[in-house]
C-alpha cells in the first residue's frame, strides 16, 4: 500500500467481539464513527468436551453459542468477521494458572491473564496480522490525554468498570486502545442496542468465571482438572492457638474470608484467615485477624509514573471500593502498602490496582 493510498483509506479498527451486548454495541458504535471495522471472536474453551460438564448459556462466555451471537451482529453491522482457535493458549495460561494457585492456597483472577495473553496480546498480534491501526473491547474503561500520553480512566459507570482488569498492559500498546462503550451506562449500552435492533440487545451478561459458569463450584471445576492425589487433605485449626476444629477435603474448598460452608459450630461467626498449602492447613479465627495495614506487592506493572512514598488509591480485589495507602517503591517490581485504615480479608492471588483520581496507574500481585 503506498503512503498516499494509506492516508486515504479510513482508520481500520479490529474489535473483539464476545457474543454479549457490550462489545457488540463497541462494534456498532465504530461502524457508525466511520471507521473500518473488523470483527474477531476468540473460541477458548471447548464446552463440549468431555472434560467440561457446564452448560452453554449458563454464566459463559465465548462459547459456541457466544460465537454464532458475534456472527450475527457482524452480519447485521456488514463487518468481515473471523474465529480465532486461542483453546491451548487459554488452557496453559489462564485454567491451568488458575487451577495451580487455587492448590497453592491463592486466590486467582483469571481475568487478568486472559487480558493480558490473550485479548491484548494475541488480538494485538491479529490487529497487526489485518493491518488495522486499533484493537477494540467492549470494556468499561476509558482512554484519555494527560501530556500528550495516553492513560486508561475509570468508566462513567461506577458499577461495571473494569479498570481492575487492565492494570498488566504494556503501556506502549495504550495508543492502539479502543474502549467505545467507557463513557456510557449500561441501560443506554442496551437501549442503544435495541434502537439499532441488534440480536444480542436483551441478552443476559456473563456471570462469574467463564469457564466455570454460575452452576458449577469452583472447588468441583479444579477437581475435574487434576489427579485426586494432587488434592491433599488436611486439617482446620483455630488462630492463633492451634486448636484442632476439624478436616477437610483439600484446600481448594477455602479461600481467605470465607465463613460459611464448613460444617463447624464454635458459637460465634469465624473465617478463614489463612492458609498454608505446604501442610494442608486452614486457619480459621476472628473478624479481627483479617484486618491488615501493610502489603506486599509484587510482579508491578506501571502504566504512569509513581513517587515513592505518594498517597494513592488502592483496589486489592475488583469490587473493593478503594483505599488510601502510601506506596514505598522497593525497585520496580516490588512496592509496599501502608494503608490509613485496615484492610478486611487482604488475599494471596489478588491484585492490588492502583489509582490516582480516575486515572490507572498500574498495579501488581499481592504477595
Amino acid at each position: 500500500m503506498s503512503g498516499l493510498e494509506a492516508t486515504k483509506r479510513k482508520p481500520r479498527v479490529l474489535v473483539a467481539m464476545s457474543g454479549g451486548v457490550d462489545s457488540s454495541v463497541a462494534a456498532a458504535v465504530l461502524c457508525e464513527q466511520g471507521y473500518d471495522v473488523i470483527g474477531v471472536t476468540m473460541q477458548v474453551w471447548d464446552y463440549s468436551s468431555s472434560h467440561c460438564a457446564i452448560e452453554e448459556g449458563n454464566g459463559t462466555c465465548c462459547s459456541s453459542l457466544d460465537v454464532d451471537d458475534a456472527r450475527s451482529v457482524a452480519d447485521r453491522l456488514g463487518i468481515p468477521f473471523y474465529v480465532i482457535n486461542c483453546e491451548d493458549k487459554f488452557k496453559t495460561t489462564v485454567i491451568d494458572d488458575f487451577v495451580g494457585r487455587y492448590l497453592k492456597g491463592e486466590t486467582p483472577i483469571p481475568c487478568v491473564n486472559c487480558n493480558t495473553f490473550l485479548k491484548f496480546d494475541h488480538l494485538l498480534m491479529k490487529m497487526r496480522e489485518l493491518q488495522c491501526d486499533f484493537l477494540a473491547t467492549g470494556h468499561y474503561a476509558r482512554i484519555e490525554e494527560r501530556s500528550g500520553e495516553p492513560v486508561i480512566v475509570t468508566s462513567e459507570d461506577s458499577w461495571k468498570d473494569q479498570t481492575y482488569f487492565l492494570f498488566t498492559l504494556n503501556r506502549d500498546i495504550l495508543k492502539h486502545l479502543l474502549f467505545p462503550i467507557g463513557g456510557w451506562q449500561k441501560p443506554e449500552v442496551r437501549a442503544y442496542a435495541e434502537k439499532i435492533g441488534l440480536p444480542v440487545a436483551r441478552k443476559k451478561d456473563s456471570t462469574g468465571i467463564c469457564f466455570i459458569g454460575k452452576k458449577n463450584s469452583y472447588a468441583s471445576f479444579i477437581e475435574s482438572q487434576v489427579p485426586s492425589q494432587k488434592l491433599k487433605p488436611g486439617v482446620i485449626r483455630r488462630y492463633p492457638t492451634g486448636e484442632f476444629l476439624a478436616e477437610h477435603k483439600g484446600i481448594h474448598h477455602f479461600t481467605i474470608g470465607q465463613r460459611k460452608g464448613f460444617g463447624i459450630a464454635v458459637g460465634q461467626p469465624i473465617y478463614v484467615v489463612k492458609i498454608d498449602a505446604e501442610t494442608a492447613t486452614v486457619w480459621m479465627g476472628d473478624e479481627s485477624h483479617l484486618l491488615s495495614s501493610r502489603v506486599d506487592v509484587h510482579g508491578v506493572n506501571w502504566l504512569s509514573d509513581v513517587k515513592d512514598g505518594e498517597s494513592l488509591r488502592v483496589k486489592i480485589r475488583y469490587a473493593h471500593s478503594g483505599a488510601d495507602a502510601v506506596v514505598r517503591i522497593h525497585d520496580r517490581d516490588c512496592v509496599e502498602l501502608q494503608f490509613n485504615e485496615p484492610q478486611r480479608a487482604v488475599t494471596r492471588g489478588q491484585a492490588a490496582v492502583f489509582y490516582r483520581d480516575h486515572d490507572l496507574l498500574g498495579g501488581g500481585w499481592i504477595r
